[in-house]
């Protein structure tokens, strides 16, 4: 339970040193894991001294363990060793100082570690960390690159100078950060996280050189695996040599076999650069040159055809024709009016044969009543009716005279 306290009834400083040893002495034991940062082994002492360090964190603890049961593991184990520690947490009231009393160690060995980086590779590959849909290209020529790497060391020469080789005007940003150890994590967490904010950095280069499995841990680690994942700047891994292949291979953008592999990955080679170019330009010029020569072609052929050379020919060719079809117009037009007046002539002298007029002519006369009715019969005749009589070259009247009595042949 809480102390309860105020400020007119505070408590001791010794009887808070007590209850704090009181509540850590309720933990009990525990399996611990971490790294050696540090080991003192006195001559002649019974006790042997360790601070142990998580590599992901800045966090340290001190150990305490009786001589023999760190003789058991001494050949195997020394500064910068993983181990698995079997403790209990102790308070030196005294000195207000937490500790852990080491009944067992356990070095972690490289099996062990390899197993843990599957475990952990396939967690993170299940989370699409490494799928190759998120990785991002790399710009064509960077005019900032981030580099982090150990100081003075062969990887930063080589990323430099070959760099520096293939393109001279390149520029880089550049953070000296621990590559081993238990530093490094930290370390590269934070250089590559200030690069990334870095607004005129376009790539990140993480190099190492080589080493083996326990050197190149921490660019297997969790958290630094996540925070180049997390980077909106695309990441180059260059660790080791080829066969090296930490995770952090797969979760960046692209991974170099080697730091001068990493170097000719990123920038161009102004050389190749320049020959490109001068391809092109000649590719560009024999293009231009065959279009030309074929339009060249194309307009000689057009300017040879016979109605550019003599452009006048087709307008009398079609004069020529326009003169044919009217003649042939007028010769079918005086067809036509010479066969339609010969019609006209013949049903002239059919109509003039028909008519009336030439009917009186040859000696006939035509009767008529005063209302102008033609005389078809003797019945329609009265006694005395005046009647007019129409010949071809006029007309007088006329009167009808009794019949003749009807004459009796003789028997």
């Amino acid at each position: 339970m809480a102390a309860q306290t105020s400020p007119d009834a505070p408590i001791p400083v010794g009887e808070v040193s007590r209850l704090i040893g009181g509540w850590i002495d309720r933990l009990g034991a525990v399996w611990v894991e971490g790294q050696i940062t540090q080991l003192s082994r006195r001559p002649g002492a019974g006790v042997v001294f360790l601070t142990l360090r998580d590599p992901s964190h800045d966090v340290s603890l001190s150990v305490t363990c009786y001589r023999a049961v760190f003789d058991r593991v001494a050949d195997v184990v020394s500064e910068g060793a993983r181990v698995v520690v079997h403790a209990k947490p102790e308070w030196y009231a005294p000195r207000g100082q937490l500790s852990l009393r080491a009944a067992e160690i356990r070095p972690v060995g490289v099996g062990e570690l390899l197993a843990r980086l599957e475990q952990l590779k396939k967690s993170l590959a299940a989370e699409g960390l490494f799928a190759a849909d998120r990785k991002r290209a790399l710009p064509f020529l960077p005019q900032l690159i981030g580099l982090v790497c150990g100081r003075a060391s062969a990887a930063e020469r080589d990323v430099l100078e070959n760099a520096r080789h293939r393109w001279p005007a390149v520029r880089f940003e550049v953070r000296n950060v621990p590559v081993q150890g238990v530093h490094a994590v930290p370390g590269v967490i934070e250089a590559v996280q200030e690069l990334d904010a870095h607004p005129d950095v376009d790539v990140i280069v993480v190099a190492r050189g080589g080493g083996s499995v326990e050197d190149l841990l921490p660019f297997s680690d969790e958290q630094l695996v996540r925070t180049v994942a997390a980077c909106r700047t695309p990441v180059v891994s260059a660790i080791g040599h080829e066969p090296d292949t930490p995770l952090l291979d797969l979760v960046a953008d692209l991974r170099a076999s080697t730091p001068t592999d990493a170097a000719k990955r990123v920038v161009p080679d102004v050389g190749e650069e320049l020959t490109r170019v001068r391809h092109l330009r000649d590719r560009a010029l024999r293009c231009v040159e065959s279009l030309l020569d074929r339009e060249e072609r194309g307009l000689a052929a057009a300017r040879a055809r016979p109605c550019m050379e003599q452009p006048h020919r087709m307008v009398d060719e079609r004069a020529e024709q326009i003169d044919a079809l009217a003649a042939r117009g007028r010769r079918t037009l005086g067809h036509l009016l010479d066969r339609a007046a010969s019609e006209l002539t013949h049903t002239h002298a059919r109509v003039v044969a028909l008519s009336p007029a030439a009917t009186l002519r040859r000696g006939y006369a035509v009767l008529q009543h005063e209302d102008g009715r033609v005389v078809r019969a003797a019945e329609e005749v009265g006694p005395e009716e005046e009647l007019r009589a129409r010949v071809a070259e006029g007309e007088f009247a006329v009167r009808p005279v009794a019949p003749a009595p009807a004459v009796t042949p003789p028997a």
